[in-house]
């Protein structure tokens, strides 16, 4: 009885969230952990999803399919486990956090065997390359530090994340992501490998501008006036529309951005550009955030940001509208700074046949961004790394 009401406890919802993080690149004994689960049953979870098999019955039948909202619960229980087990971490760590590295690593080692290494290391400030290096001198100290990686070795690693990562990477996030992993080499030789190898990041296209100004609906001015990092998140939101072509049509995205950490907190798709699109969008990151009133939004002046219903809802939740100057793509830089990565990423040299191909493309790169993708503007951390040690540096004690 007790191994059935074990084996039943992951909806299918949770299965696919916990092989989403392993496919982005986290390790799978640290999801486990974070999770709360076995990592065997995480291991199978990942090689069934490879042949296909995730969603399929005992009996061979399909699931049911998961709806984008189940998904989504899904993704915030896991976010809220993490984040309960940061602050557990800081909690238990105490005195520590105002000691050198050398007793942090200390502290660390003894603890690895309840929580994971990596997670470890980010509540503490410190990097898992570090520990190891460390780890590794404590258990082997005449030897001196370990030999750096082999040029064959050092390219498979960077062609691997090249081709993980969609080849989104130059050589500063490449050597970035490097270190994140574990892998202790210098900048320089990085750059000489990648260019010798012709190894490079997607270029970006040509801008084009889908806001439609020419309407006589009210104009708000403009609150942010670029200045593009508030002091804490949901301050200061930004949204706008962007599209993807498909062999079914035009498909329409409206985001919404924290500009605090640059994360993608709501979003919509659909196959028009009315203010249903972008009201959809707002409606998820206020459900999700839940912010205090004062918020302020920034936007385009397009017609959708500029319609009543649009700045109704606005005023529902207690928010400041704020435009940007008329056809002054600089004055929501963030953003298009977004839709170039996603547009890189996803939809130059890609053709889609249907929306709903284009819809899991999409949402599989947001995910992507917000949890893993390494931002310069955040100190080569992902939006979600960014918050969290915000949120962690908020809860340490003042000394």
């Amino acid at each position: 009885m007790n191994e059935e009401r074990s084996r039943g406890k992951y909806t299918l919802e949770f299965k696919q969230e916990a092989v989403r993080q392993v496919k982005a690149g986290r390790a799978a004994s640290v999801v486990a952990k974070t999770l709360g689960m076995p990592k065997a049953s995480l291991t199978n979870w990942v090689r069934a999803d490879a042949k296909g098999q995730l969603g399929m019955t005992a009996d061979g039948k399909p699931a049911p399919v998961v709806t984008p909202e189940q998904a989504e619960i899904a993704r915030l229980r896991a976010e809220v486990a993490r984040l309960k087990m940061e602050r557990d971490i800081a909690k238990k760590a105490g005195s520590v956090l105002c000691t050198g590295c050398a007793a942090r690593y200390a502290w660390i080692r003894s603890m690895k065997a309840r929580w994971p290494v990596t997670l470890m290391c980010e509540v503490l400030e410190v990097s898992p390359s570090g520990y190891f290096n460390w780890e590794g001198l404590r258990r082997r100290p005449d030897k001196g530090p370990r030999r750096s990686h082999s040029g064959e070795a050092l390219l498979a690693h960077i062609r691997a994340i090249h081709e993980q990562l969609r080849g989104e990477y130059g050589w500063p996030r490449m050597h970035k992501e490097l270190l994140a992993r574990g892998v202790r080499v210098g900048k320089e030789r990085v750059r000489v490998l990648m260019q010798q190898h012709g190894i490079r990041a997607k270029g970006k296209k040509k801008f084009v501008v889908t806001t439609d100004s020419k309407h006589h609906l009210p104009v708000a001015p403009d609150l942010v006036q670029r200045c593009f990092v508030p002091a804490a998140p949901n301050l200061v939101w930004s949204g706008d529309i962007t599209y993807l072509p498909t062999d079914e049509g035009w498909l329409y995205l409206a985001a919404v951005v924290d500009l605090h950490s640059r994360q993608v907190v709501g979003w919509s798709l659909r196959p028009h550009m009315q203010t249903a699109l972008v009201k959809d969008a707002l409606l998820m990151a206020c459900f999700r955030r839940k912010p205090a009133a004062g918020l302020i939004f920034h936007s385009d002046r397009g017609s959708q940001y500029c319609s009543r219903d649009f700045q109704d809802t606005l005023k529902a939740w207690g928010m400041r509208s704020s435009m940007s100057r008329k056809g002054n793509c600089w004055d929501n830089a963030p953003i298009e700074s977004l839709w170039g990565r996603l547009k890189t990423a996803c939809v130059h040299d890609r053709r889609f046949a249907t929306h709903e191909e284009a819809r899991q493309v999409v949402m599989d790169w947001l995910a992507f961004y917000n949890h893993s993708r390494l931002h310069s503007a955040l100190g080569y951390l992902s939006p979600m790394q960014f918050e969290q040690r915000w949120l962690a540096a908020q809860c340490k004690p003042a000394a």
